[in-house]
């Protein structure tokens, strides 16, 4: 589930910073939140 949250999030930045380059501070914020997730995915993954 927080992967696909981190890639939708990616993916609109990759989005908002190729086509729609009038919103850059939102699409900046977008990036810091992708970026967010997935280190908190990463740190609390459960170990198997």
């Amino acid at each position: 589930m927080i992967w696909t949250i981190a890639i939708i999030l990616a993916v609109l930045w990759l989005l908002g910073f190729a086509v729609f380059h009038v919103a850059g501070g939102l699409i900046h914020i977008l990036l810091v939140l992708a970026v967010v997730v997935v280190a908190y995915q990463l740190i609390t993954r459960r170990r198997v």
